[in-house]
């Protein structure tokens, strides 16, 4: 099945999309597997992370929704995390600067007095035909965003971590499969991965789980703002589903990495690729 064709500006929204994307909202049911936990999530005003954060709350946990500058995606987001019953709390301003992550990580000791689960999801993509094409801007803005910003939040979390606490990366099927238009995308994904590795190893004596999920083709605003209008057509086609997924069928995998359930789970990186295996 086609997409309509369709193209946005960076970082594109939501509401602007056909169809809107399934974050949940009317499909997630939570039983307490994240009841009182203080999180973390960046990237949540929509897409993937809006998916989590709607999950998170409704399996009991307080949210601070870090993003870039859709503040009317970020107030649906904590819209949806407040009717669930919990604490939403809004932090605008660019990963890309280090002093940002730490502002981030700090207003949510401010608010909450501790953090029990990092999820590092916000990315910034561009389809490129050549290297040349690829300004020097443009690559060091993808690492900051995407990779720097990984190691600079969770440096800041971990002093304020417990045993138990669960960091979980955001990397990509294109951390094992990298498509050749997305080569700084692709970089920084599977440095996510092997950080997240790095870091399972790193903090393990500390009580501290990481963990990455690696979607695949999954339908969020990143796509039309990023890709031109024809591989919108048939995004999520070249999958063994046949169809792009929706935020609601990534969101579960990040529960259980939070969860208590998931307290033997470190170092791994999970699929959620509609049938596309990563090695």
């Amino acid at each position: 099945m086609s997409q309509p064709q369709q193209q946005q500006d960076q970082p594109g929204r939501t509401g602007e999309m056909n169809p809107k994307p399934d974050h949940g909202e009317e499909s997630y049911r939570g039983c307490g597997r994240l009841e009182g936990k203080k999180t973390v999530i960046t990237g949540a005003d929509s897409g993937i992370g809006r998916a989590v954060a709607i999950a998170f709350a409704r399996e009991g946990a307080d949210v601070l929704i870090s993003y870039l500058n859709e503040d009317d995606d970020a107030h649906e987001t904590a819209k949806w995390v407040e009717q669930a019953g919990r604490t939403a709390v809004l932090v605008a301003g660019d990963l890309a600067d280090p002093a940002h992550c730490r502002e981030v990580v700090a207003r949510a000791v401010q608010e909450f007095g501790r953090i029990d689960v990092l999820v590092s999801n916000a990315a910034f993509q561009a389809t490129h035909e050549s290297i040349e094409e690829i300004s020097d801007e443009e690559w060091d803005h993808t690492l900051a965003t995407n990779l720097s910003a990984y190691f600079h939040l969770t440096k800041a979390a971990v002093p304020h971590m417990q045993p138990g606490s669960s960091i979980i990366g955001t990397t990509s099927v294109n951390s094992d499969d990298p498509v050749p238009t997305l080569l700084a995308y692709d970089t920084t994904k599977g440095g996510i991965a092997n950080m997240t590795g790095a870091l399972a190893g790193m903090l393990a004596e500390k009580g501290i789980r990481a963990n990455s999920v690696a979607p695949g083709p999954i339908w969020t605003p990143l796509i039309p703002a990023t890709m031109p209008p024809e591989q919108v057509k048939t995004f999520g086609q070249q999958v063994p589903f046949g169809r792009p997924g929706q935020p609601a069928e990534v969101a579960p995998v990040y529960v259980l990495l939070a969860s208590d359930e998931g307290s033997y789970i470190s170092g791994a990186r999970i699929a959620v690729t509609g049938g596309k295996p990563i090695l």
